[in-house]
């Protein structure tokens, strides 16, 4: 039988710069994924693309470039539910990262005990089309993650979460709603998934995630030479800080899977720079990279 095939994604920009900033003690990436290496961590046999092996190593080697220190990272798709390759990542920066794991029925409590231990701290969930996942499943597991104190992460399209908007509302917290909602940049700031999205952040349960700004961005490249890629992102951006300042988290997505038009993939030190555009305040900036995760994540202050 001969075995699926799937897309090979883009890998990660191999010349990470440095932000044109310097970064606060114990800036926190709060959604990276580590891929691989598969002769190690297989990927999954069902999975939407191939990703090149990104391991930890490499994505240590970009922190240190950047001035990133501590990591939140979620088990990728292609890994399906074997989470093994964050757990080792994890490990592997010894205490200054933490996990969001994938899921399912075949994980008993002892099984999520081991995952808390390991420096899980939540369980992502897709209300989307083109991934597994429903109201249902959500709820099934809900219970799980409210007897650890895990945050839900969840993973919706604009219009999910305009289908989904009154049960999200019933839902316990936290609640981070992960890359902004996805809401596309050409859609305004007056979309109703966005108006959506900031009523949300009107209620301490809800955070946010800035991320993933290559995927939903109308204007990836940047216009002129020496200038930042992104922009039209900014004012979404700022109106989530200005909603929730304090619920307002930022990620990488490192290294960027599932891409596959070249010069589409960001540079990190370039989305760092794109931050103290988006939020010019050093003071907001610490919040969002140190401060908000710390609390979030139960990073202590030696970490």
């Amino acid at each position: 039988m001969t075995a699926p095939r799937y897309p090979v994604s883009l890998g990660p920009d191999p010349n990470t710069r440095a932000p044109n900033w310097v970064l606060p003690k114990g800036a926190c990436d709060t959604h990276a994924h580590v891929f691989g290496p598969p002769d190690l961590f297989p990927y999954a046999d069902k999975r939407r693309y191939t990703p090149p092996a990104a391991p930890i190593e490499h994505y240590m080697n970009m922190q240190a470039i950047t001035g990133l220190s501590r990591a939140v990272f979620v088990t990728p798709t292609a890994h399906g539910h074997d989470n093994r390759v964050i757990l080792n990542a994890i490990e592997k920066m010894e205490g200054r990262a933490r996990g969001i794991a994938n899921i399912n029925e075949s994980f008993d409590d002892a099984a999520l005990d081991e995952l808390h231990e390991g420096g899980i701290r939540g369980a992502r969930f897709h209300l989307m089309d083109d991934r597994p996942g429903s109201v249902d499943f959500l709820l099934a597991h809900l219970p799980h993650l409210t007897r650890r104190n895990w945050v839900l992460d969840l993973h919706v399209d604009p219009k999910d979460l305009i289908e989904h908007a009154s049960f999200i509302r019933t839902l316990p917290g936290p609640i981070i709603i992960d890359h902004m909602a996805r809401v596309r940049a050409r859609d305004g700031l007056d979309q109703p998934a966005f108006k959506i999205l900031l009523d949300l952040l009107k209620d301490d349960r809800f955070w946010v995630k800035l991320c993933s700004f290559d995927k939903i961005s109308a204007i990836p490249k940047a216009h002129v030479e020496g200038s930042l890629p992104f922009m039209d992102m900014v004012p979404f951006a700022q109106a989530v800080i200005d909603a929730a300042p304090d619920r307002v988290l930022w990620g990488t997505d490192w290294p960027h899977a599932n891409t596959f038009v070249p010069g589409r993939t960001p540079n990190e030190g370039d989305l760092l720079s794109l931050l103290a555009v988006i939020a010019p305040d050093s003071a907001t900036r610490t919040k969002i990279l140190v401060d908000n995760p710390a609390r979030m994540f139960g990073f202590r202050k030696e970490d």
